[in-house]
């Protein structure tokens, strides 16, 4: 899976964020500063910036200026997938290297054209991750309630069954 620290240092950073709010349900204090978040989670306050930035243009955070500035959620943890946050740095979810019209996917030879052999099965992995964390919210991290939501699979020769 391509999911750069971009994404993953977003994720990170709203969850902290979501607990020092208060934790799921409606925020229960003042806004947040970016400085404690990157002490927290030892990250860079300058990457934070730059990901709040894009955070807020999204409309997942809030900023407030000033003394006593900072940022607050914009939506109550329960609202917001982990796949919205992801999606709002720009990080795309791809379990594949293949492109739309890139050369990233190789062809069956130098004959044929067409997608790689693998290329629909880590087309269908990188749709069941953004299933996934489409599934799982802010509030859901923080409660711990993220193990055992991944989908049993069907068995492969349950699917040759007839119906």
């Amino acid at each position: 899976m391509q999911l750069s620290t971009r994404g993953r240092y977003a994720v990170m950073a709203m969850v902290e964020l979501a607990a020092r709010e208060g934790g799921p349900g409606p925020a229960i204090c003042g806004p947040v500063c970016l400085a404690d978040i990157a002490a927290s989670q030892l990250l860079s306050l300058s990457y934070l910036e730059q990901l709040f930035a894009r955070l807020r243009r999204a409309g997942l955070v809030g900023a407030a200026r000033g003394p006593g500035g900072g940022y607050r959620l914009a939506r109550p943890a329960e609202t917001i997938s982990i796949a919205e946050v992801v999606a709002a740095v720009d990080e795309p979810i791809r379990a594949t290297r293949c492109e739309e019209g890139g050369p990233g996917c190789m062809l069956y030879s130098e004959t044929e054209s067409g997608p790689c052999r693998t290329h629909d099965l880590w087309q269908e992995l990188g749709q069941q991750i953004r299933l996934f964390l489409e599934g799982v919210s802010l509030a859901d991290v923080l409660r711990n309630q993220v193990i055992g939501r991944a989908a049993a699979p069907v068995p492969a020769s349950a699917a040759l069954l007839p119906a």
